[in-house]
Formats: structure tokens, sequence, C-alpha cells
């Protein structure tokens, strides 16, 4: 890292934030201690994994900065201690020749980012900034709950399920800051919808909120789109155009369908989400805005990274807040809550009086897999809601789809798990639980238990090969290896 300080280098808000350093070369981590001693951060070195969980406690929230010289087991040893140590830490992955594939197992790990080393004192900064910016968010989120003022944009999205709660209060506190945002998640699951709460639920409520699906646009026009052009700029430019960037200028600019953009558009983005200026296409002067953009994707980014489809370097730059919006399948109990949302609004467009659903409609709801998501629901009780000729929407009014795959569904027998173990243990469990105890449990935790078992049992049927055992179970592997974390199985899969 050069020792010299680049003019501009700014100092962060987060001054407050412990920073503690690992590095193998302590000429290396002495420098690091100085750059970051002068942005005003308290900054100490540690030499081992161990003196660095005894530094992290006491303190609210910290930032690690490791080289742990490629030993992927003792960076993920450090992760899961010093968390132990210290509840709000960011640790920072850093090293030399790092592979995309490296860096994205250590994110998914749990690294909040990764440096490769050599490393400018800008660079440094900007990281830790990030990694300090993400704390403040996450100590925010675990505070505050969701406001239940009617006029609360983010309050009106419907769903009760812990996920999606867990993203709206990312959300929120997003909404009060400038940092980009990544929701990713499945076609019609809402991203749309939620970029525009995070923008009504700020600040910049009252200035624009653009929209642009990258990948509905030319590759030729996307340039065009983004940054506008001037008179003459290529064939058809016969006037002045404003681009989207420009267009959001004080408000929330929304890039849906980011994995589309193409390697040249990547950079040019990269360049404008880094410094907030650009240049319409056939223009010489550089345009300054204030923007915060969120960006959206419907495949995994990392997966995409791994592939050499995404840029990295993009990747960690709209990585700084990723939000997740699970599929309609993950959270059945929000089917009959999202159903009669819709209902009331599409009751109201037609002029109808529909009081709700039959009992035998919503049991196909729910049993119905949604893979258009909430996009599918919804236009499925449009259309029910146009055909019912009564006071109720019956299976008969829904579409065709959904009733045969309740009927599939019902004539499917069960079969037993084809892993024993986590089958011999619901069943003692079924023949240990009294009445009363069954009274007592909640839902998420009566729901915990086979959801356990069932990940098991396809990692055990595929010999714990993750992305087979994703694919069986209709999952993405992201989505496998958070449930694999919540319901206590990553040692277990890092033992097999």
């Amino acid at each position: 890292m050069s020792e010299k300080e680049p003019a501009g280098l700014s100092v962060p808000t987060s001054c407050h934030a412990r920073v503690v350093v690992l590095d193998p070369d302590p000429y290396a981590a002495a420098a690091v201690r100085q750059t970051l001693s002068t942005l005003g951060y308290g900054c100490e070195i540690a030499g081992t994994v161990d003196q660095v969980v005894a530094a992290l406690r006491g303190h609210a929230e910290a930032i690690v900065l490791a080289d742990v010289g490629g030993r992927d087991r003792e960076l993920l040893g450090l992760l899961q201690s010093a968390r132990g140590a210290c509840a709000r830490t960011s640790v920072i992955a850093c090293g030399a020749d790092i592979a995309a594939a490296r860096a994205i197992e250590w994110i998914r790990a749990g690294a909040a980012d990764v440096l490769m080393k050599p490393f400018s004192a800008n660079e440094l900064a900007q990281t830790v900034a990030r990694a300090a910016t993400r704390n403040t968010l996450d100590t925010r989120a675990s505070r505050e709950q969701p406001a239940a003022e009617s006029g609360d944009a983010l309050a009106q999205i419907v769903g009760r399920d812990q996920r999606l709660g867990r993203a709206l209060e990312l959300a929120r506190a997003a909404s009060r800051v400038r940092s980009t945002v990544l929701i990713h998640g499945e076609s019609g699951t809402g991203k749309s919808m939620l970029a525009r709460a995070i923008h009504r639920a700020s600040t910049r409520a009252a200035m624009p909120f653009v929209e642009l699906a990258c990948g509905s646009i030319p590759e030729t026009l996307l340039e065009s789109e983004l940054f506008g052009h001037v008179k003459g700029a290529f064939t058809g430019a016969i006037a002045d155009k404003k681009g989207r960037f420009l267009a959001a200028d004080g408000g929330t600019l929304f890039l849906d369908e980011i994995n589309s953009a193409s390697p040249t558009m990547q950079l040019k983005l990269l360049r404008v989400l880094q410094e907030r200026k650009f240049e319409a296409v056939g223009a010489d002067d550089t345009i300054e805005v204030d923007v915060r953009v969120i960006v959206a994707s419907n495949q995994p980014l990392e997966r995409l990274v791994e592939e050499g489809r995404f840029r990295q370097d993009l990747f960690y730059r709209v990585h700084v807040l990723p939000i997740e919006l699970p599929p309609l399948r993950e959270r059945p109990n929000d089917t009959t809550a999202l159903a009669e949302h819709f209902l009331r609004g599409k009751s109201a467009e037609l002029g109808r009086t529909i009081l709700g659903f039959t009992a035998e409609a919503a049991e196909a709801m729910r049993a119905y897999a949604w893979p258009g998501n909430v996009r599918e629901l919804e236009n499925a009780i449009e259309r029910a809601a146009i055909v019912c000729d009564g006071a109720w929407i019956d299976r008969p009014h829904l579409p065709e789809r959904i009733l045969n795959a309740a009927v599939v569904r019902a004539a499917e027998p069960i079969e037993p798990l084809p892993f024993a173990a986590p089958q011999r243990a619901l069943d003692a469990g079924a023949s240990a639980g009294s009445a009363s105890a069954a009274k007592s449990k909640s839902l998420a935790d009566a729901m915990r238990d086979p959801e356990r078992a069932a990940l098991l049992a396809a990692l055990a049927a595929h010999g714990w090969n993750r992305s087979k055992a994703a694919a069986s179970l209709g999952i993405n592997r992201t989505t496998l290896y958070r449930k694999m974390r919540d319901l206590g199985l990553g040692a277990m899969g890092e033992a097999c």
C-alpha cells in the first residue's frame, strides 16, 4: 500500500468504528494502521485469531481486516469467533492473487468484503467505510420495528414471513442513507415495488424516481438511455436527449435486471457508481449528479461472477447493502394475505362486492408453487375477480393450472425421507410432544425441524453437493447456504 495519502481522501462519518488488523506482514499492518488512524479510526494490530477476538470484546461494533495467507479454514474460524465476541463485526478478507470463485466463497461464508493486495490508501478507506456503514445499518435495523403508520410506504408491503420482515427492516434502514442497494430475488417477487417503497420512505421522496430495466433496452441504445446523448452523436440522434441518471438527479434511479448489462456497460456503470459523474454520448462535458442507485437482479450475481459474466469489481460496488426477497413458494402463509389484499383492489376497480375466498379456493392457492411469484398471484386474483359472479371466489374461478397443481399435490404419496437420522429425530419429537407442549410451540419452531430434516435428507442424498441438493429442493444455492446457516448445519457441512 502506498504510504502517501492521495489528495481528496475523505474522513468517513463512522470514525468511532474499531478496526483490528490481522496480517502476517508487520510492515503492511503498520502502514494500514497509520492510514486508518489518520482517518480517525481506532486501530490496533493482532498477531493471531485469538488476539483478534480478545481485541473485539467490549465493543458494540467493529471491523476486522484479515489476511490469513490463503488459509480458508482459519478465515472461517475467524468469521465465527469474531461475531461471537462482537455481534456487529464486519470482516474484510484480503490477500494477493485472489481468484473470483474463492472471493465469492469468502463472501458466502460471511465476509463483508474482499480487498485485493496491493491496494491503495483510497481503496482501503472506501472498503473500511463501506463496512462501517453496513455495521451502522445493521444496528439500526435490529433496533427498529416497522412503523405502523398508514403513511409508511414500507409498512404497507403485505406479508408476515420472517425473511420478508428482515428485508423490510434493512430497506427501512437503507432509506436513510445514499448507499447503493442490491435487491435480489426471482422474477415477480416485488423488487420494483420494494425499490419504490425505499424511495418513498427516504428524504428523496419528493424528488424523481426513475426506473430502467436493463434487459429491455438493446445494448446499442442502453448507454444513451442511461447517460443521454447530444444531437448528431450517432445515426438517428436528431436532438439532445437527457439520460436516466440526469433525470433522477436528486432522487433515486432503479436499475432492474442489472445482470443483463453487457461487459462494456458494466464498466461504465462502475465508474458512475464510484464517482457519480459521466459524459453524455458524443459530449465532452462531464456531468455530476446526486443520485441514490438501487439495482436488482433476478439471477445470483455471485454465480455470474464465477462464470465470468459479471465484473467482480462491479459486484463489490453494488453489494453494499444486499436485500433478498424470498419467493412466494417459500412463504405460503403470506399467500392468503396477499390474495385478500389484491382482491380488495381489484374489486374496487371493477365496482364489485366480493367478500373473499372459500376455504377450497384458499387451500388450492396455498398448494400451488407460484413460479411467477407475487406477480402471478396478482394476475390470478384479477382473473378470478372478473369471472366471479357471486360474493365469494371459489375453486372454479381460479386458473386451471392452479387447480391441476393442487390435485397433483394432494394425490402424491408421502414417502419416508432417505436420510434416517432426521427421520428418527422427527419420530422421537412427535412421540415425546405432549398436548400442552404443542400448544406452546410457535409455528416457526414447529416448521424448523421438518425444514432441517428436508435439507439434511437432500444433502445426504447428493453426497453433500450443495448445488445438486439445492436443485433437488427447488431453491438456489444462495438460499440453501442461508438456510443451512440459520438451521445450524454450516458446521456439519464443513465436517463432511
